[in-house]
C-alpha cells in the first residue's frame, strides 16, 4: 500500500474513532435518539468507506501478482462496487 493511501487511511479511522467519542458523549448525556443515530449511520458509512476504499484500491495486489492483470481486477472490482452502491 502507498504511503499517501496509507495516511489517508488513518486519518479517516482517527476520523470515525472521533466520531465514536462523540456518540459516547451524546449517550452519556442522554441525547435524543434521533441525534445518536444519525451520528451512527455516519460512522456506518465512514467504516463502509475505508472497507470499499482497501478493497478497490489493493485488492488486485492482494489478488494477483502479475502486474499487467491488476488494471483488469481493478476495472473488475469497480464495476462490483458500483453495482452495489
Amino acid at each position: 500500500m502507498e504511503d499517501t493511501a496509507r495516511k489517508d487511511l488513518i486519518k479517516r479511522l482517527k476520523t470515525i474513532r472521533g466520531h465514536i467519542q462523540g456518540v459516547e458523549k451524546m449517550i452519556e448525556e442522554n441525547k435524543e435518539c434521533d441525534a445518536v443515530m444519525q451520528q451512527i449511520t455516519a460512522i456506518k458509512s465512514s467504516v463502509e468507506k475505508v472497507g470499499w476504499i482497501l478493497i478497490k484500491d489493493h485488492a488486485a495486489e492482494c489478488i494477483v501478482k502479475n502486474p499487467s492483470d491488476r488494471e483488469e481486477v481493478n476495472r473488475t472490482i469497480q464495476k462490483i462496487a458500483q453495482f452495489l452502491k
